[in-house]
């Protein structure tokens, strides 16, 4: 492979990465320029308008071919979520747990814990609503402030960016790297348990500090009390919540945790991984959403089930409406590109990505220090979006190149990228991600993303360290 020869569309995908990152770094959309590169690259390679412009359509099926079980999963557990918050069933699961929350220590990692372990399953943002009307309160009864319950590290840094359960993260990340998902979650395992648990220490610390001091600042929405935000998850009133018997919630409440238990312990038995890992969470979820709206609604539950489905599709195609063009784009750099427009690269090449890889390192002597400090630049840069996922497909498309230059390390760079991208971006720092928790608590999601900076930035720090000497 040394020696590659590079061609036109080699150096255009190039040009078209680094105008995506600078666009990314003033905080602008990169929709319009995927699409342009996606032009460009087609009219280069099938040197005909017509072919261009359908390999923008072709593109964007492709993409959302390999994305829909991704979309699909999230959008049914949401909607198995809706069902939940709305019968009831979530405060019964979540109530016998209270009883152990005493201190404002112990709201605050038994609060986080328990998001951390919801949100594995329900996604942050549903497990949000779904833990946070219940046990908020509980906490600020025990001295813990509105603004250090919110500080939602656990759920959309540690769960989100590790996202062992339903695995759309890794997904994205290791599609672009040209790497199996089972590869980037195993390589991601050290860098999660870091940066969670540098980050998630330093904010309680930083938080004990303040209020010994008197410098903290309870960030609370002016005349609003803690939770005194309701959000679209959260039931208004009882007569909002579906008629379903206190005896019910509590079995079901006591059944549902099960079968998603039962769910783990079948993917380490049966070795599920991946797709077949997403699909045993994704059933189980129709079948508990089916269930308990048959059960709550009764002659309405047919109508309700739809219903339900609706409003999880309308949250999935809205979170990953923006991923789309971008994924599609960077998908060109590895094995769509010949699905696509036919094999028109030189005969040596192994995908767009990986020829600019080998350039790379014939050019420049690259090393693990070099790469483990570009990943984690390039997905914090690619989280200023506020979206988290939109632009990981770029961070496993560099590593896949810096991994190739290196010679080593590709796993574990995409792993990198992927975790700065997603604490950066999926909730912790940028102000409109932090919406949901910030609204849940009724506090300020700038004086959230204030409080998130510090732990955030030290965790990455510390976590770019470790994976220099894993690469």
């Amino acid at each position: 492979m040394i020696g590659i020869e590079l061609s036109a569309i080699h150096y255009v995908y190039l040009a078209f990465i680094v105008f995506i990152m600078a666009l990314l770094i003033k905080r602008r959309d990169t929709t319009m320029i995927c699409v342009a590169g996606i032009f460009t690259l087609g009219l280069l390679a099938t040197q005909t308008l017509s072919g261009s412009v359908s390999g923008i359509f072709h593109s964007f099926i492709y993409a959302t071919k390999e994305l829909m079980g991704t979309i699909m999963i999230i959008s049914i557990i949401v909607a198995m979520s809706r069902v939940l918050i709305r019968t009831g069933i979530n405060e019964t699961m979540v109530s016998p747990l209270t009883r152990f929350i005493r201190t404002p220590t112990m709201a605050y990692w038994g609060i986080g814990i328990i998001m951390m372990v919801t949100s594995m399953f329900f996604w942050p943002s549903p497990a949000v609503a779904l833990i946070g009307a219940v046990l908020l309160p509980v906490a600020v009864r025990v001295g813990l402030p509105a603004l250090g319950a919110a500080v939602n590290l656990f759920g959309h840094g540690i769960a989100l960016s590790g996202d062992y359960i339903i695995q759309g993260a890794p997904k994205l990340t290791a599609d672009a790297a040209g790497l199996p998902v089972s590869s980037v979650m195993s390589a991601s395992v050290p860098l999660v348990l870091v940066m969670g648990l540098v980050s998630t220490v330093t904010a309680f610390w930083l938080m004990r500090r303040d209020q010994r001091n008197g410098t903290w600042r309870d960030g609370l929405v002016a005349g609003k009390d803690a939770g005194g935000v309701l959000s679209e998850d959260r039931p208004t009133s009882k007569e909002d919540r579906a008629a379903i018997s206190p005896q019910a919630q509590k079995w079901l409440a006591l059944l549902i945790p099960l079968l998603f238990a039962a769910d783990v312990v079948a993917m380490f038995l049966l070795n599920l991984q991946g797709g077949d890992a997403t699909a045993l969470v994704g059933g189980t979820a129709v079948l508990i959403l089916i269930g308990v709206t048959l059960l709550a609604h009764r002659n309405r539950g047919l109508e309700k089930i739809t219903s339900y489905l609706i409003e999880g599709l309308t949250f999935g195609f809205k979170v990953f409406g923006p991923v789309i063009p971008i994924a599609a784009f960077f998908y060109l750099g590895d094995a769509a590109f010949q699905e696509l427009f036919g094999q028109v690269l030189p005969e040596t090449s192994h995908g767009i990505v990986n020829d600019l890889g080998v350039a790379l390192a014939d050019v420049v002597p690259l090393n693990g220090i070099i790469g483990a400090v570009t990943l984690a630049v390039t997905g914090a840069i690619t989280g200023l979006d506020g979206s988290g996922f939109s632009g990981i497909s770029l961070a496993g498309s560099i590593a896949q190149l810096f991994g190739t230059a290196i010679g080593s390390g590709t796993a574990v760079l995409t792993a990198l990228g992927q975790v700065a991208a997603i604490w950066v971006g999926g909730g912790t720092l940028i102000p409109w991600a932090l919406i949901p928790a910030a609204a849940i608590c009724g506090v300020s999601p700038f004086e959230l993303a204030r409080r998130n900076l510090k732990p955030v930035l030290i965790g990455l720090a510390v976590t770019t360290v470790v994976a220099m000497f894993l690469v």
